[in-house]
C-alpha cells in the first residue's frame, strides 16, 4: 500500500529584530508534550541542518506531518525540526540560540557532531576560526544597530498614523470578528496553550516567509487587510486571548521585526488562521479593509512625513539584510574549516540509528 507522504510547515523560531537577535526556540517543542528532545551542537558546516532535513524526509515519506524550523541567519538552513503528533523534536543548541537540556534522560539528550571531526586539523584552523568568528559578530551587531535605528523612524510613522485611528470603529470589527468566529463568549473549563513563533524573517535574501503552510491548510482565513500598520496587532491580541479563554490551543505569529507586534495567528482546534499578509489577499479568503477605521483626512495631512519616513526605514532595512547576508558568507567561508575534517561517513550511520530511535517512539 502506498503512504501518503506528510504534511509540512514551515516556520522561524527566532529572528533578527530592533531588539537584537529574539527568540521563541522554548516553544518549539514544551517539554510536558515532549517524548524526546534531541539537542545537537556542533560547529558550523558539520551537518546540524543536514541531519535533520534528511530526518524530517524520511518521516514525511513514511506519512508522518513534519514541522521544518528555519533559521533566520540562513533561511535555507533548519535549526529544527519537530514531529509533533509522536512528541518528538530535534533543535539546533549552538548560538546565538544556545539551547541546552532543560530535563537530561527524562526529555532530552544531546547528539554532539563535534565527535566526528578530525581534532588535529581542527586545531591547525584556530586562529582562522577565531578571525572569522569574531568578525560574523561584528557585522550582526552592525545589522542590528541599523534595526533599532529603523525602529526610531517606525515609532515616526505609527505617532502620524495613531493620531488617525477612530477606536471606536476598530471596537467594532473586533466585535464583529468576535461574533463570527467565535460565536457567543462562553469561556471554557480549560485556559488555551499558547505557542509563540515567527511567521516570517529578515533573512539575508530579505524579509521571507513560508506562510502558505501555516496559514492555507485551514478551513477559514480571515485578512485583516490595510495599508497601514494600524489596529492589526491589537485585534490579533484581542481574538488570541478570547480563545484561549474558551480553552482553545493558539499559535501567535509574531511580527519579523517588532517582535511584541502580531501578524497571525492559528487557532487550530477550530482550523482559522488570521493573518495581515497581502499573500492571501483573495476572493477565496474572508477580507477585513482595517484602514476603514482611519481619518483620511489626517493622513492626508501627513503625507510627506510618512513618505519620508517609510523611504529612511527602507533604506535602513536594506542596510541591515545586507549585514546578515555578509555574515552569512563569512559564516559559509568558516564552513569550510570544518566540512573537509568531518566524517560524514559516521554523521550518516548515527542519522540512521537516531531515524530508529524515533520510529520506536511512534510505535509507544
Amino acid at each position: 500500500m502506498m503512504i501518503t507522504r506528510g504534511n509540512v510547515r514551515r516556520v522561524f523560531p527566532g529572528g533578527n529584530t530592533y531588539k537584537g537577535f529574539y527568540s521563541y526556540y522554548d516553544y518549539i517543542l514544551e517539554q510536558e508534550e515532549a517524548n524526546r528532545i534531541i539537542v545537537i551542537k556542533g560547529g558550523p558546516g558539520v551537518g546540524k541542518s543536514s541531519f535533520m532535513k534528511k530526518l524530517g524526509d524520511s518521516m514525511e515519506k513514511l506519512g508522518f506531518d513534519v514541522e521544518y524550523h528555519h533559521c533566520s541567519s540562513d533561511n535555507n538552513s533548519i535549526d529544527g525540526v519537530v514531529f509533533k503528533e509522536i512528541g518528538v523534536a530535534l533543535i539546533d543548541g549552538t548560538a546565538p540560540h544556545v539551547v541546552d537540556p532543560k530535563n537530561p534522560g527524562g526529555v532530552d539528550e544531546i547528539i554532539h557532531l563535534g565527535d566526528f571531526w578530525d581534532e588535529s586539523k581542527m586545531i591547525e584552523n584556530k586562529f582562522n576560526i577565531i578571525k572569522y568568528n569574531t568578525e560574523v559578530g561584528r557585522k550582526f551587531k552592525r545589522a542590528y544597530g541599523y534595526l533599532a535605528a529603523a525602529k526610531g523612524i517606525y515609532d515616526n510613522i505609527q505617532a502620524n498614523i495613531e493620531e488617525a485611528i477612530d477606536y471606536v470603529l476598530a471596537n467594532k470589527i473586533t466585535e464583529q470578528l468576535i461574533i463570527e468566529i467565535f460565536g457567543k463568549i462562553d469561556f471554557g473549563n480549560r485556559i488555551g496553550k499558547e505557542r509563540h513563533l515567527f511567521g516570517s524573517a529578515i533573512t539575508p535574501d530579505g524579509i521571507k516567509d513560508y506562510l502558505e503552510t501555516i496559514i492555507k491548510p485551514n478551513e477559514t482565513v480571515y485578512v485583516l487587510r490595510g495599508e497601514y500598520d494600524s489596529v492589526q496587532s491589537t485585534i490579533l491580541d484581542n481574538l488570541s486571548k478570547i480563545a484561549l479563554n474558551k480553552g482553545y490551543d493558539v499559535e501567535i505569529f509574531h511580527n519579523h521585526f517588532i517582535p511584541e507586534k502580531i501578524d497571525h495567528i492559528v487557532i487550530k482546534d477550530i482550523s482559522v488562521g488570521i493573518t495581515v499578509s497581502s499573500k492571501f489577499d483573495s476572493i477565496k479568503y474572508k477580507t477585513i479593509y482595517i484602514d476603514s477605521c482611519l481619518n483620511k483626512s489626517i493622513l492626508k495631512e501627513r503625507e510627506e512625513e510618512i513618505k519620508i519616513d517609510k523611504e529612511k526605514f527602507g533604506e535602513l532595512i536594506n542596510l541591515a539584510v545586507e549585514n546578515i547576508g555578509c555574515a552569512k558568507k563569512l559564516h559559509d567561508k568558516m564552513e569550510t574549516f570544518y566540512i573537509p575534517n568531518m566524517d560524514f561517513t559516521a554523521i550518516d550511520l548515527l542519522r540512521e540509528k537516531t531515524l530508529q530511535k524515533i520510529l520506536k517512539w511512534a510505535k509507544r
